[in-house]
Parts: C-alpha cells; sequence; structure tokens
C-alpha cells in the first residue's frame, strides 16, 4: 500500500498531552498514554499490511516528538551550551517499536557536574514513559577523542541527528568527530569489513540457521547498515538509492536491496510487537505467528512456516550476495583507485586482477554461454584466486537466463560440470559460489526448489541446500591429510573408493527432493540417475548413484532402530547392500550427512553404532551372502574371546561356566567379549548376592559411557532406573536388558551428558553409581517422577504418539515402536506402563530426532515369550500414549 504520513495527532492525542502537561498533571502518566496510544496506532497499521517503511518513519517521529517534548518539560531546549542528539539506528531514523532510544546529550564545555541533576532527570522520565535509552553524555573534545579510539563509536557519530538545541554545536561536533576527519576512508573501510568478518564468523558464516539473527546474521540488516556506512563515509552518499547515482548499483540491484530491507524491517518490526521487547532473533517461538501475520497459510506438502522462512531464506541470500558485491566494488575503488597494473591473462575469456578473478570482456557469456561454468572450475583448478570481481559478479548474474534446457544439453557444458567434480581441490567453495551467485539452481533446476527450504523441526538446522552443500565440505574434508585423525576410517576409505565424483554427485542429489511431497529418497534417485546419464556417466556408475540416493538413510535407520547385534540384522543389511563398494560409498555419505544435519546430533553414541554395523556388515560380505552368520557360531567365538581375556584373572573356571549357563544366547549376542569378561569378573568378585552392584565406565568401545547394573529383577526397575538417571541429567541412548535364569538382571545403559559427551571425571561417575545404588537399595523409595523443565523449542511441536507393534518371530519377542515428542522423563513414563503391564524389556533403542523421537523396544510377556494376545498390546499401547499426552 502507497505509503501516507501520519501526523502527531493521529498518533496520539497531541492536545490532551499538552494539557496534562501544562496542567500539573503527573508528566511520566501523560507521556506514558501518549506513548502506548502510538504504539497501539502502529501495531493496527503493520496489521492491516502498512509498508515497512512507513512504520519504521512514524515508530521514530512518534519516539522524536515525545524525546523532544520532554526535552523541553524539563527546560533543557534553551541553553546554547548543550544539545540533544539522535546517534546509532535512532539517528539513522530506523526504529522499531522496542528499539533502543540511542542519544547522545552533548555539551560545549567540560563541566558535566553542571548538568548532571537536569539531564538525570530527563533520563529517568524517558526510562519511566517506557523507553529503552541508551546514552552518553561527552563534550565536543570528548567526542573527538572517542570516535579517533573506538571505530563503533565514530559510526554511530557518523549517523548523527539534531532533535534541539543549538545548530552550531551539533555542526561542531560533526566536524571535530566525522570518520571524514579521524578515520582516513581506506582505514575506515578496512575496519569496517573486519567487523563484518567477525561478525559473520559469530553465527558461522550462515544466514540459514533455524532461528537466525534478522540483525546480525549473514545477509541480515546489518550487512545493510554496512553497505550504508562505507557509501556515506566514501561517496557522500546519505541514502542507499545514492549507490545507483553513483554508479554503484543498476536499478534492478537497488529494488533487490531495497525490497529486501523492507521486508527485513517488516520481520523485525512484527518480532518487535509480537515479543513486546527488543527481539531480533527470529525463533521458533514466533515464526508460526509472523507466517500468519504475513498471509501464509498451510498447503499439503509445505506448512505457512515453511513458505514464511523460504522467503526469508531467499531475502537474506539475495541481500548477501549484494553485500559482497558492493563490497567488492568498494575494496576496488578505494583500495586501488589508481591502479594501472596491467591483468594477468588465464585463458582467452578471462584474466587475473589483483588476485581476483575477471571476464576479460562484458561479451564472454554472451559469445560462449558455457563460460558460465568454465569460470568456477577455473577457480577451482586456481587456488590462489581470491574471489570473483564484482562486474563479473554481475554479468554472471545477468546472463542466467542463458542457462536453458540448450544449455544444459551442450557437451561442453556437461564436461565443464563433471570436470569441476574430479577436481582435486577448491570444489566445495566453486559450488558454493555457484549457488550463491544462482548458477547451481538455475543448472539444476531440482536444486533451485530447494534453495531456501526449511523443514520446521529441529531435526534439520540448516536449509536444504545449505545442508546439501555442508555434506559435500564434509565429504571433501575427509580428503584433507591434517583432518584424517577426525574420521580415520572414513579417510582411509575415501582415498580407495573407485570414483569420488559419484560420491559428491549422490551428496548433490540425495534430499534434492525435499518438499514436493511422497519419498524425496525415491524421487531424487530417479533424478539422478537421468542426470548422471545426460552427464556421459556409465549405467554402472550412474546406478550406482541412484542407489546412494534411494538409500541414503537406510544405514543410520538400521544403525539406530534395529539390534545389531542380531546376525539376522546384520545379513539382511549386507544382503540389500551387495558389495563392500556400495558399503563404502554408504557408509561415507551416511557420516557426511549426519554431521551436515545439526552439528549437535554427531556423538560417539552415533559414530560406535554407524562403525559397529559397517564392520558387522563387512565381515559378513567377506564370509559370503551365501554363507550368513550363524547365531550359534557368533555366540562361539564371544565366548571364546571372553575365555581368553578371562585368563590371568583368578576367576575358576567352572565358577564362570556356571555364571554363563545362567544367561541366556542373548547375553552373548548383545555384549561383546571384553564387556562379557569385565562383567562376569565384577560379578563374580562381588560375590553374587542381591546387593545391587553398579559399575560406571566413562569411555566404551561403543561411545559413550556405560551405566551396568546388576541385580536382583524387579518389575519397576526400568523405569526407577530410567528416572533416576534423568534427574541425574543423562540421555539415555541405548539400553540392553538381561534376565538370567535364575531371577537376576544384567541391565547395560549407555549414557550422553546434556552436552552429548561422555562422563568426564571419575568424580562424575561416582556421583551416578552412589545415585543409583541409593535408588536401587530402597524398593519402596523408588521415585519415578522427573522434574525437570521441557525445553522451550519443545513446547512449540506437537507430534501425536504412535505405538505400533511387530512380531520379531525369529527371536521369540515382540517389537515396540514408539514415535512422540520429545520431553523430560520420556523413558520413564514408557516404564511406568511397562510395569504396569507385565512387559519384559530385553533392548531399548532411542533415537531422538530434535522435537521428536522414535524408540525401538524389543519386548516380551513374563515368560520371555513375544505377545499374542492383541486386545493386551491395544491395552499397553494405550496406557503408553495415556502417560505421555497427559
Amino acid at each position: 500500500m502507497e505509503a501516507t504520513a501520519l501526523t502527531d495527532s493521529e498518533l496520539f492525542d497531541r492536545e490532551g498531552l499538552e494539557s496534562r502537561l501544562t496542567g500539573g498533571g503527573s508528566p511520566v502518566t501523560a507521556f506514558r498514554g501518549a506513548l502506548k496510544s502510538g504504539r497501539e496506532v502502529l501495531r493496527r497499521r503493520y496489521l492491516d499490511g502498512c509498508h515497512a517503511s512507513e512504520l519504521v518513519t512514524q515508530q521514530t517521529a512518534l519516539v522524536d516528538t515525545l524525546v523532544v517534548r520532554a526535552w523541553r518539560h524539563l527546560a533543557l531546549a534553551d541553553s546554547p551550551e548543550v544539545a540533544l542528539v539522535a546517534v546509532g539506528g535512532y539517528g539513522r531514523g530506523e526504529l522499531f517499536p522496542c528499539s533502543d532510544v540511542d542519544l547522545l546529550i552533548l555539551l560545549r564545555g567540560d563541566d558535566h557536574d553542571a548538568w548532571r541533576d537536569p539531564i538525570e532527570s530527563f533520563l529517568r522520565l524517558l526510562w519511566d514513559i517506557g523507553l529503552e535509552v541508551g546514552h552518553s553524555v561527552r563534550s565536543l573534545q570528548d567526542c573527538t577523542r572517542e570516535a579517533e579510539r573506538d571505530i563503533t563509536i565514530a559510526t554511530s557519530l557518523m549517523e548523527a541527528r539534531l532533535l534541539a538545541g543549538p545548530e552550531p554545536l551539533y555542526r561542531a561536533m560533526r566536524a571535530g568527530a566525522g570518520p571524514n576527519h579521524i578515520w582516513p576512508s581506506r582505514k575506515f573501510f578496512e575496519a569496517k569489513r573486519e567487523e563484518q568478518i567477525q561478525r559473520h564468523r559469530k553465527y558461522h558464516d550462515t544466514g540459514y540457521n533455524l532461528e537466525p539473527n534478522v540483525k546480525g546474521s549473514p545477509g541480515g540488516l546489518r550487512d545493510i547498515h554496512m553497505i550504508g556506512w562505507v557509501a556515506k563515509r566514501h561517496f557522500g552518499a546519505d541514502t542507499l538509492y545514492g549507490l545507483v547515482e553513483h554508479g554503484f548499483l543498476s536499478e534492478a540491484e537497488y529494488r533487490t536491496l531495497s525490497d529486501g530491507q523492507a521486508f527485513l524491517w517488516r520481520v523485525r518490526f512484527g518480532l518487535h510487537l509480537v515479543t513486546g521487547r527488543r527481539e531480533d532473533r527470529l525463533l521458533f517461538d514466533h515464526q508460526r505467528t509472523l507466517a500468519e501475520q504475513f498471509g501464509y497459510r498451510d498447503a499439503d506438502h509445505n506448512l505457512a512456516v515453511e513458505q514464511f522462512m523460504k522467503r526469508y531464506y531467499r531475502t537474506v541470500r539475495e541481500l548477501r550476495l549484494l553485500n559482497e558485491l558492493l563490497l567488492q566494488l568498494f575494496q576496488e575503488a578505494i583500495l586501488y583507485p589508481d591502479d594501472q597494473e596491467r591483468p594477468q591473462p588465464l585463458n582467452a575469456r578471462f584474466q587475473l586482477r589483483k588476485g581476483f578473478i575477471e571476464a576479460s570482456s562484458p561479451r564472454v557469456f554472451r559469445r560462449r554461454p558455457a563460460a558460465l561454468l568454465e569460470i568456477f572450475l577455473l577457480m577451482a583448478q586456481h587456488p590462489e584466486i581470491k574471489g570473483v570481481r564484482a562486474a563479473t559478479i554481475r554479468l554472471i548474474r545477468d546472463h542466467l537466463h542463458l542457462i536453458d534446457d540448450d544449455f544444459r544439453a551442450n557437451l561442453a557444458s556437461r564436461s565443464l560440470f563433471m570436470e569441476l567434480l574430479r577436481q582435486p581441490q577448491g570444489i566445495t567453495h566453486a559450488l558454493r559460489r555457484m549457488n550463491s551467485y544462482g548458477v547451481l539452481g538455475v543448472y539444476i533446476p531440482a536444486f533451485g526448489r530447494i534453495i531456501g527450504q526449511m523443514q520446521y523441526d529441529l531435526f534439520h538446522v540448516y536449509t536444504v541446500d545449505e545442508h546439501t552443500l555442508f555434506v559435500l565440505r564434509n565429504l571433501r574434508r575427509l580428503c584433507v591429510e591434517e583432518f584424517t585423525h577426525e574420521f580415520p576410517l572414513c579417510s582411509e576409505l575415501i582415498r580407495r573408493i573407485p570414483k569420488l565424483e559419484l560420491l559428491y554427485l549422490g551428496a548433490l542429489f540425495h534430499d534434492i527432493a525435499k518438499g514436493r511431497g511422497g519419498d524425496h529418497s525415491e524421487i531424487g534417485a530417479e533424478e539422478a540417475e537421468t542426470f548422471c546419464l545426460h552427464h556421459g556417466l556409465s549405467n554402472y556408475d550412474a546406478r550406482l548413484v541412484a542407489w546412494l540416493v534411494q538409500h541414503h538413510l537406510v544405514l543410520s535407520v538400521t544403525a539406530q532402530r534395529q539390534d545389531i547385534s542380531d546376525p539376522d540384522v546384520i545379513n539382511a543389511f549386507a544382503a540389500k547392500v551387495r558389495d563392500q563398494v556400495h558399503l563404502d560409498y554408504l557408509y561415507l555419505l551416511t557420516v557426511a550427512d549426519i554431521r551436515g544435519t545439526n552439528p549437535t546430533l554427531w556423538n560417539s553414541w552415533k559414530e560406535s553404532l554407524l562403525y559397529e554395523l559397517y564392520m558387522a556388515t563387512k565381515r559378513a560380505l567377506r564370509r559370503g551372502l551365501e554363507n550368513p552368520i550363524d547365531k550359534s557360531d557368533r555366540i562361539r567365538e564371544v565366548q571364546e574371546d571372553a575365555r581368553g581375556q578371562l585368563l590371568g584373572s583368578g576367576l575358576d573356571p567352572e565358577e564362570v561356566r556356571t555364571f554363563w549357563n545362567d544367561q541366556g544366547e542373548d547375553y552373548f549376542l548383545r555384549y561383546s567379549a571384553d564387556e562379557i569378561a569385565r562383567h562376569t569378573q565384577s560379578i563374580l568378585e562381588r560375590g553374587r548376592d542381591r546387593t545391587p552392584l553398579v559399575l560406571a565406565r566413562r569411555q566404551t568401545r561403543r561411545g559413550g559411557s556405560e551405566i551396568f547394573i546388576y541385580t536382583h529383577h524387579r518389575e519397576e526397575l526400568f523405569a526407577a532406573t530410567t528416572s533416576a538417571l534423568e534427574r541425574l541429567g543423562l540421555n539415555v541412548v541405548d539400553a540392553r536388558i538381561i534376565t538370567s535364569i535364575s531371577g537376576f538382571t544384567l541391565d547395560a545403559y549407555i549414557v550422553l551428558e546434556e552436552d552429548g559427551q561422555p562422563i568426564q571425571s571419575d568424580m562424575r561417575a561416582a556421583e551416578i553409581v552412589a545415585a543409583l545404588e541409593h535408588v536401587l537399595s530402597s524398593p519402596g523409595d523408588m521415585a519415578l517422577e522427573v522434574s525437570r523443565q521441557i525445553h522451550r523449542h519443545l513446547r512449540h511441536f506437537r507430534t501425536r504418539t504412535e505405538v505400533n507393534f511387530y512380531t520379531d518371530a525369529t527371536n521369540h519377542r515382540t517389537v515396540l515402536e514408539l514415535i512422540a515428542g520429545d520431553r523430560p522423563g520420556l523413558l520413564a513414563h514408557v516404564g511406568r506402563a511397562f510395569m504396569e503391564h507385565g512387559v519384559r524389556l530385553q533392548t531399548a533403542k532411542i533415537t531422538t530426532l530434535g522435537e521428536r523421537v522414535e524408540d525401538i523396544f524389543f519386548i516380551t510377556d513374563p515368560q520371555g515369550l513375544p505377545f499374542q494376545d492383541a486386545d493386551r498390546l491395544g491395552h499397553l499401547a494405550t496406557a503408553i500414549r495415556t502417560q505421555l499426552d497427559s
């Protein structure tokens, strides 16, 4: 809608304010009422769709009126010795409902004490009426000295605006403290550029996080401020449009910049209204509300909040590119204004100037469209290239329309793209630039559809395109010698797989069909195979890439949701993988994928699960698919190994044999030989009585820390133990429950601290052991409640609790699949339902995916048999849902 300026009387009752101030009423009440009235008018205008630039201007005008009137009310306006100046964002005229009101009270002389009382009264009044005031009291000399010392202060003063007081005093401050006088243009630019680099680093150099900062993240409002500061300092441009007049922006680029700023202004304005405070983080708490206010509605495969956030991410992507382009132009104009150095040719189409690549002619891409890919190949081949010159970035953007079906069918284009993927270095940077400049999403249209695509959950913390590029980065990192210590097996595998480019293509396409509905793995596999065949790959290679895309989740799902101690599970997985080559490719992609999904997801436990499944599958493939692993062979091997480790322990072999005979075969399938040896020695040395034995091992081969419990079986044991572990701040990621023939239970819990790390100290381990021994030694005192507060993130998701049952006939047990929203004490609630319905737990696989848990429990009835009664299972499912949803 068109902007229509509001007068003070339309924002609040101006006459009423004056009447109350002159009539002896409370000034605080009068000003507070005017501020409240004005904010309410602007809130309604925001909800009515008023343009953001108008809202920001009117918010600034509202505050101007009240601040200046308060200054006059306290009789500070008539003195020639003091001036009231707006600085920072307020000086720039960019105020939001709860923005800080940054004020400079400028004194002609150095006698601050003479003004202390009236200034304190003025500031107290502003705080009392509800304004968030940031202030400084400085003389002319103070301003000059502080601006020389701190570029942040110099920048704030550069945006100063006189509100009240003598203009000569204000002009003297601008003359003495302005950056034109104390920060040379080159020094100012370099300092502000470094400031931006450090700020971007704080946000991990991405604006595509789950909860971005509208102001500070890359592509946010601060990036626009950066452009404005440099433009004002070096070129004297008071508005962003001045960059068009100075030839730095085209009209189209200016519209993109202006529209992007207006969108972010509206988001920030809405955030302040929704939260009632100065809030720049686009938290989960507010994304749904803002999406609704912006007019988005849920669609079949795309939530309103996902549509809103997609627009946000695409906006900041464009703004970050414009920021890069303009800073590059500024760098050339400020740092090398008179440079006459001849460019260094790279080939007939491109050359280097000051270390930056540029097109040798404005007509390069028109003459040879394939050069739109060639430039990125050259950058990968020449790692010394610092970047792309701004004029060439603009040329690339202006010629994206040349990438059409004919371009994609051209042999030169296809060859250049594949050659890029076969480079020994520089691939990640090249693909990131291709995505940033818009080339990647146009060359691979399916990739263009996932740019800015976000899933509204806590599991995927990046947009799909950003996640994909992180996965590629993770794979490339495995190729670098200095990082081999991070993932030794992966670094070994990636050096021996036949064709690295197939792995990169699998990564590029693995999530390319997200957001379309249906199985994204199936759809993506079809697109990957078509792309590969179109780019000259053999049928075998194309099918391998398609297989990777189709099965990219299989290894992690098997490791985290199935009992990989069961030889049948390993045999089935080995049959699906078929050979060592497919296993190696899949393992590498899986590790890179999990690490690129959410930095907090990867931990030693997940690493050990994947490693264990990989090694077990590798052994199965060596035996041959026609010769699958046999349970009895596995048990015999484990027992022989454990017996060897117990040699010299002083234990009676007959006593060991008796103890082992008391355990079922599951014990020797689910525990490793070293774990069995350790348990056996600890239990037999202590003596097999009814006193609970609790052992804590801080580091295990399985990853995480192991809490081992040996005690007489009780129905409430699982619920009580998980409750106690939860109260201790530990997350259970795996539970193995074995009940012996004589009625003792051997329970092993793999736990992690809240930060995803194993237990770090012996003191902490001793604390855990003591707490569990106390709980387990006092059956009547077993507390099942957990009082920890639910995390704020989890409150915004409503995951419907699902309970499904399957029969594992081979192992004579029932499989319970639980899908539910994560919350404190979840396992304890499940354990209580088990206890009340006579369920014996064998093994639990605990998987938390952001706000959602997908847990698997292998259970039997009290006689150790699978459940046969459907009604009984129905009652159990109802009990679990009641426990979790109440």
